[in-house]
């Protein structure tokens, strides 16, 4: 059976070479290309991953790791990320956790550890010191997205700011008694944007000289189901808010559920505004704050790759790369009834 150590014996070049020839990598110039591919054509030399990886050090697979694979958002990251790194002949890897401590501990200490990946792709998690020191020691690249991790090549949004954006566009149309739903802080897997969502609604009430009553906040846990539980309570409390600002346009969804199961209105009697920009949210008549979930995964995955082609005596450098977001404004927010 052919081998790539015949290829490279026949052509005159090393087994890195051949490798990086077949697959399309840069620094390999054209005629030896050619002669490499002409060769295993006539050799009959099929390469295999697990022979490419010997070669090269690479297995030329990335390591995802996703809290909820279930969830919009991050499946829509991964989509985002699968077609570059495709092209660039990469495979995902996928683990996911499941929102389990346990599991999330055996991937970071075990199954990454074990060098089965060229690079590590994090979603919406912030490492701990011990996560820290563990890629730290794995000497891959790591991009995060959905959070900023120093040292590291991060994609994301800035929560709060997008949070101020909602509550600003509520302010304006005169809502004064706003209410929210968001993700629990309590036994979540680090995750950044509930807390800092929660924060950019605090501090916009407090910059407009409104009170936050504790019983206008509810938890809605980035699902539909749990927004029409916690709007089910928001609305319930007296006063009773006139508008609520859902941190995920899942949640948003299944707030306008819960309004309108109560023989209420929307906007007319509350008005409702999420984040995200979800592939639903237009059906729904969803106002939002449109976050491009897609752009950010690829973004993350042409980092990677630059990472991963560049000559690895130099490194490059990390890179926080900021997401914009935009106010999308559609039929459930509007002023609050005289």
């Amino acid at each position: 059976m052919t081998s790539i150590k015949d290829v490279a014996r026949s052509v005159g070049v090393s087994t890195a070479t051949v490798s990086r020839a077949l697959r399309g990598l840069p620094r390999v110039s054209e005629e030896t290309r050619f002669r490499v591919l002409q060769a295993a054509a006539e050799l009959d030399y099929v390469a295999s991953p697990s022979a490419a990886g010997l070669a090269t050090g690479q297995t030329r697979a990335v390591g995802v790791v996703v809290p909820f694979v279930s969830r919009w958002f991050f499946g829509s990251v991964v989509q985002g990320a699968d077609i570059p790194l495709r092209d660039a002949g990469y495979d995902l890897l996928l683990y996911n956790l499941g929102g389990d401590r346990e599991t999330r501990r055996r991937v970071f200490g075990t199954h990454l550890s074990n060098k089965r990946v060229d690079s590590v792709l994090v979603l919406s998690l912030t490492p701990t010191d011990e996560e820290l020191a563990w890629l730290t020691r794995l000497d891959r690249p790591v991009v995060v997205v959905g959070a900023s991790v120093p040292g590291w090549s991060s994609v994301y949004i800035d929560d709060g700011a997008t949070a101020c954006i909602a509550m600003r566009h509520l302010l304006a149309l005169g809502h004064r008694r706003i209410g929210y739903i968001g993700g629990s802080l309590e036994d979540q897997l680090d995750f950044a944007a509930p807390l800092n969502r929660l924060l950019g609604y605090r501090r916009a009430m407090v910059d407009a000289g409104l009170d936050a009553l504790p019983q206008w906040e509810a938890v809605g846990d980035f699902t539909v189901r749990g927004g029409l539980a916690a709007m089910r309570l928001v609305l319930a409390s007296e006063p009773r808010p006139t508008a609520v600002f859902a941190a995920s346009d899942e949640m948003a969804v299944g707030a306008v559920h819960a309004v309108r199961e109560a023989g209420l209105r929307v906007p007319q009697d509350v008005s409702i505004i999420g984040i995200d920009d979800h592939e639903m949210a237009e059906f729904f008549d969803l106002s939002t704050v449109a976050q491009p979930v897609h752009e950010q995964g690829r973004l993350a995955a042409q980092l990677l790759i630059a990472t991963l082609t560049n000559d690895p005596g130099h490194r490059m450098a990390p890179s926080a790369v900021t997401i914009r977001t935009r106010l999308v404004v559609r039929g459930t927010t509007g002023p609050p009834a005289p």
